[in-house]
């Protein structure tokens, strides 16, 4: 395995903050120390530049198998590497949904080689019915970590409450899409003024509120894990602190559209500004904001959900989802770190070491002995993001033509350059 030399870079974790040289040998951080002086077989000046440890995107859709126009493991994977991440949590609304040892076999097969750790997410109930609860021992035996109907809710409460309290002796986690349906009825944008003024159907935040509540108390009741995916509303974030103030098991994630964007970008009747939970107002953006200050949220994911052009086409009839892999750490960084409201320390808590935690995943850091899954940033860089010069298949991005500030240059996977944009 070849050698790493990183010279004068700023080393940062979620308690480390250094300047230093890092050197690389045999897929681990060897040392950390300035003017290091060992030859290497790869030298990269650092300076200007920072070092910290590989993002985990504990949210993504790869679409693979069944929908592979629209993604599949190879690309995801390289759209994963140019945005820093080396870890994802794949959803299981493919085709056939991810309910059997058999399907997630496939995927963790693909993915290998690829220098991205694929976790496939199965089901809680076969097909994503939300009725028979699926075999969770044998999607453990065959790999699998999380389990979540995400796409979709478990609209039984019971046979959630069933999959929590087995939970608790299998070990896998489970994550909630926290919709109910019957309040949806076919909305397709957040409901409220920008919804009545295109003259659409809206999505009630009731929704999204109702569940969240509900999970947390079925959790409660059988005192196991809940986590609560993608949260997008000021009630949501509310309830949650409240929760684990209450001493609740329950961790939850946010996307950085939830806390840069709102729905009145939707007056361009442009599909490529909806996904669900939708794009929500001002209120909400500020609430999910303090909810990550607070500590409530604990982690930051993208719900990379690609679709393909033609069918964002027709507004009113496109899918929901956006693509997110290659800018979540851009911006966040531009929303969050570059306005004051956290440091670049509780960035890498958020995006790469919380994920993890949850997951019961080892966590990378910069320490001497530490396997190097790694990534170069500069994050004073301004860049435009063009849709088109993205690795996803697909390219329907809420960033399109935006200016962020950060950007992903080197990423490192177990030791080697996987992505190199130097």
């Amino acid at each position: 395995m070849s050698s790493i030399l990183i010279r004068n870079i700023r080393a940062v974790d979620n308690i480390t903050d250094t300047t230093a040289d890092v050197l690389i040998k045999d897929g681990v951080i060897a040392r950390i120390c300035s003017g290091i002086t060992e030859k290497a077989e790869q030298v990269i000046d650092g300076t200007g530049l920072v070092l910290i440890p590989s993002l985990f995107d504990m949210h993504v859709h790869l679409r693979d198998p069944g929908f592979t126009h629209k993604e599949d493991v190879l690309t995801g994977c390289a759209a994963a590497l140019a945005g820093g991440v080396t870890g994802v949590l794949a959803m299981p609304n493919t085709k056939p949904p991810c309910d059997t040892p058999e399907t997630i076999s496939y995927i963790i097969e693909k993915s290998n080689g690829t220098g991205v750790d694929v976790y496939p997410v199965g089901c809680i109930t076969g097909g994503m019915s939300g009725n028979g609860l699926c075999d969770y021992d044998a999607l453990k035996a065959a790999g699998c970590i999380c389990i979540s109907d995400d796409g979709r809710p478990v609209e039984n409460a019971e046979n959630m409450r069933k999959a929590l309290e087995l939970s608790k002796e299998n070990g896998l986690l489970v994550a909630s899409h926290c919709e109910d349906l019957s309040i949806i009825n076919g909305g397709i944008m957040n409901k409220g003024e920008t919804s009545e003024k295109l003259g659409v159907k809206g999505m009630d935040r009731a929704s999204e509120d109702y569940i969240t509540a509900r999970e947390m108390i079925l959790a409660s009741s059988v005192d196991a894990r809940i986590h609560i995916c993608h949260v997008s509303t000021e009630g949501s974030a509310a309830m949650i602190r409240f929760a684990k103030s209450r001493g609740v098991k329950v961790t939850c994630e946010t996307a950085p559209h939830y806390f840069m964007l709102t729905d009145r970008l939707l007056e361009k009747r442009d599909a490529d500004y909806r996904m669900n939970p939708p794009l929500r107002t001002p209120e909400d953006v500020r609430a999910i904001i303090e909810a990550i200050k607070d500590g409530t949220i604990d982690c930051i994911i993208t719900d990379h959900a690609p679709h393909s052009a033609e069918e964002k086409a027709d507004f009113e009839k496109a899918p929901n989802g956006v693509v997110g892999l290659e800018t979540s750490l851009a911006a966040t960084l531009t929303a969050l770190y570059h306005t004051g409201e956290i440091s670049l320390n509780r960035v890498v808590e958020l995006m790469c070491i919380n994920p993890r935690k949850i997951l019961g995943l080892d966590i990378p850091c910069i320490r001497e002995g530490s396997t190097a899954d790694l990534v170069i940033a500069d994050i004073e860089r301004k860049w435009t993001v063009e849709p088109e010069k993205l690795h996803s298949k697909s390219k329907n991005t809420v960033f399109k033509g935006m200016e962020l500030t950060g950007k992903p240059l080197v990423t490192i996977s177990k030791g080697e350059i996987r992505y190199n944009a130097l």
